[in-house]
């Protein structure tokens, strides 16, 4: 296949896992993609939690992109999971419960890889027996956080009380007076900054058109985490804190959802490509819902225009698009103001209660006639 013109396929290393789960509230992906049955849908892979989770509303079809092997070799994972494992299993395959099975549960799914995926995770097994969940490089940031940087400021005893459940009263309580110290806000400021993000978590080129503090940014965004939103139903915040989840867990992974995913795995498609080498392949008319993850964020907004008219020329009218902002300002550029309508009221009610705290904003738009 000739690849397209992908700024960030040209500027970052995909070598690797970089992330072992999805980083992204499927909540108010959902919510915000309103995805009906029969619909087309064309997701960011990652490691493939929120691409299985949109198999819940009966689509069609859903088809996960990648740059990255790596990344889809965890989604060839799951897949295998979700249909050979029950769901508890499943839990400790990713890591979301203790364990000492993982080679035999692997074992069960390993016949339904394809040579390439039981290759690299054959050839990576210690990130089988930790927890498939773990294993990325974003996640070893955290953890590298968890247990050399908030070991020295928090003990466990405090990181418990933390994620108790509290009011809205008790936790604005309970951070000013025991959590937000002076050594967090400093730790978390040296952690967070532009340079230790770039070497440890994310790959340096993501923060090009990053401008500001990036520590401040999150910082902010960690408090709104810690005190409007609850620490004891936030996935993400559990696994940063403890390295599993403890009494929550990601749309994905929730009992509730298992049979529904499972029953619809079969509409789950990968490929290994970009999204504008996906756009060439598709005809007009033919995808009506898009998880874009954060993709813009690594683009200039020339390019980012660009990608946009790409996907608006297979999109359905009255479809949606749904993508967050970390740190980078990304959004329909006025130059698509009659092809695409943004869903202001939607997008910022969404956002206040994204557990995937430290995105700055969420963005959902609509395909308008053309």
């Amino acid at each position: 296949m000739t690849r397209s013109n992908s700024e960030a396929e040209r500027k970052a290393d995909f070598s690797r896992i970089r992330y072992a789960q999805c980083w992204e509230d499927a909540d108010i992906l959902l919510e915000g993609l309103d995805i009906q049955p029969g619909d087309h849908c064309l997701s960011i892979a990652s490691a493939g939690d929120n691409a299985l989770a949109m198999l819940t509303k009966e689509p069609a079809k859903v088809v996960a992109v990648d740059l990255n092997p790596a990344q889809l070799y965890c989604v060839e994972l799951r897949v295998a999971a979700f249909r050979t494992l029950e769901h508890t299993e499943l839990l400790e395959l990713i890591g979301s419960r203790k364990s000492d099975r993982r080679d035999s549960l692997y074992n069960r799914c390993k016949p339904l890889l394809s040579e390439e995926a039981a290759r690299f995770w054959d050839e990576n097994f210690k990130l089988v027996r930790a927890g498939i969940g773990g294993g990325g490089k974003f996640e070893n940031y955290f953890r590298l956080f968890r247990q050399r940087a908030l070991a020295l400021v928090h003990s466990q005893r405090r990181i418990d009380a933390l994620l108790q459940e509290r009011s809205s009263v008790e936790r604005h309580e309970f951070y000013e007076k025991s959590w937000n110290s002076w050594r967090w806000r400093m730790l978390f400021r040296l952690f967070f900054s532009r340079f230790v993000m770039g070497r440890l978590g994310r790959d340096p080129s993501f923060f090009d058109y990053v401008e500001g503090s990036v520590a401040d940014k999150i910082l902010e965004r960690t408090k709104h985490a810690l005190t409007e939103l609850a620490p004891s139903d936030n996935p993400y915040l559990q696994w940063i804190l403890l390295g599993t989840h403890r009494t929550a867990l990601p749309f994905a992974l929730r009992p509730e959802n298992f049979d529904k995913i499972r029953e619809n795995i079969d509409r789950l498609e990968w490929r290994l490509c970009s999204v504008e080498d996906y756009c060439e392949s598709e005809g007009k008319q033919s995808v009506s819902r898009f998880n874009l993850s954060d993709i813009f964020e690594y683009m200039s907004e020339q390019n980012c225009e660009a990608l946009l008219r790409r996907l608006l020329s297979i999109a359905k009218v009255g479809g949606r698009l749904a993508y967050w902002n970390m740190l980078v300002p990304r959004s329909r550029p006025g130059s698509l103001a009659s092809e695409l309508t943004p869903l202001g009221a939607l997008s910022e009610r969404l956002q206040s209660k994204d557990k995937a705290f430290f995105y700055s904003r969420f963005v959902v738009e609509e395909v308008s006639g053309r």
